[in-house]
């Protein structure tokens, strides 16, 4: 992804403070946010911090990834910079329980690439890619993995992408291969095996794994659910692209998959858009 063309809007160009994607004061409790929790983009580093420690938190603590880090308990790369970030947090403690990292098709430019170029070959979504935003490092604390919070992310998401004049959404969904403290493959290869019987995307959309699970190596039959996060992209009309990526540092099957503005179901375009 090294020739991205830029949108119509430049959104969030390097000179711009972070959060310039936003309008000012934009207040986002209301946008899928229950009682209790507020959601709001990352205005300052301290906040991007606040993000970043909660990655860690999850990834490394709960899910024994090995994170590369310069900063002890955080997870940063080197695209942090580039994206946006999203927090939810607890409305009277004020601590971050849940954030995403939102990626420009203008940011992505900049960066060289969307991550998901690290782990895929996208060639096929190349016509998709100059009102294509990429989702990344989600994560919600153990406690509050409910449909809420989810809501609250993907409400303001939605309206940010409706503001801006993007319609596609793709990311890496991660599957921990760590299940019952026993690390291994089978569960991604039983959740892929079921996902492309009902959820693949059309063939024009397809991407390869630049490091795939080794799936003629692992049972893929196992009678299980994806995780409560999968679940929630394919009921907003999410489709699977194609086997997953192995990703060896932070211990996950990753699966790739796209949601398009246009395929959200009526009921979530009414609760996002009204109408």
């Amino acid at each position: 992804m090294n020739e991205l063309p830029n949108p119509t809007m430049p959104l969030s160009p390097v000179a711009w403070p972070r959060g310039s994607l936003h309008r000012p004061g934009t207040a986002l409790a209301e946008a899928g946010a229950g009682a209790g929790i507020s959601v709001s983009w990352a205005r300052h580093l301290d906040e991007v911090r606040q993000a970043q420690r909660l990655r860690y938190e999850i990834f490394a603590g709960e899910m024994g990834a090995r994170l590369e880090t310069s900063l002890a308990g955080h997870d940063i790369d080197l695209f942090d910079d580039y994206c946006e970030h999203l927090l939810v947090r607890e409305t009277t403690s004020g601590e971050v329980i849940g954030t995403y990292r939102v990626l420009t098709p203008a940011q992505a430019s900049r960066a060289g690439s969307f991550y998901s170029d690290t782990e895929f070959d996208l060639w096929r979504l190349r016509q998709l890619r100059e009102r294509m935003v990429e989702l990344g490092r989600s994560c919600v604390r153990a406690d509050h993995r409910q449909g809420g919070v989810i809501l609250a992310l993907w409400g303001a998401l939605a309206e940010c992408m409706r503001r801006n004049g993007l319609d596609t959404m793709i990311g890496c969904a991660s599957i921990p291969m760590l299940h019952n403290r026993v690390v291994g493959g089978d569960i991604a290869a039983s959740i892929w095996a079921q996902l492309k019987q009902t959820h693949l995307a059309a063939i024009e959309y397809h991407v390869t794994p630049r490091l795939p699970l080794p799936l003629d190596q692992l049972d893929g039959g196992l009678p299980v659910e994806p995780p409560a996060l999968i679940k929630g992209y394919l009921r907003l009309g999410a489709r699977v692209l194609g086997p997953p990526a192995w990703d060896p540092d932070f211990n996950t099957a990753d699966l790739p998959m796209m949601m398009r503005i246009q395929e959200l179901p009526p009921r979530y375009r009414k609760h996002f858009f009204g109408s």
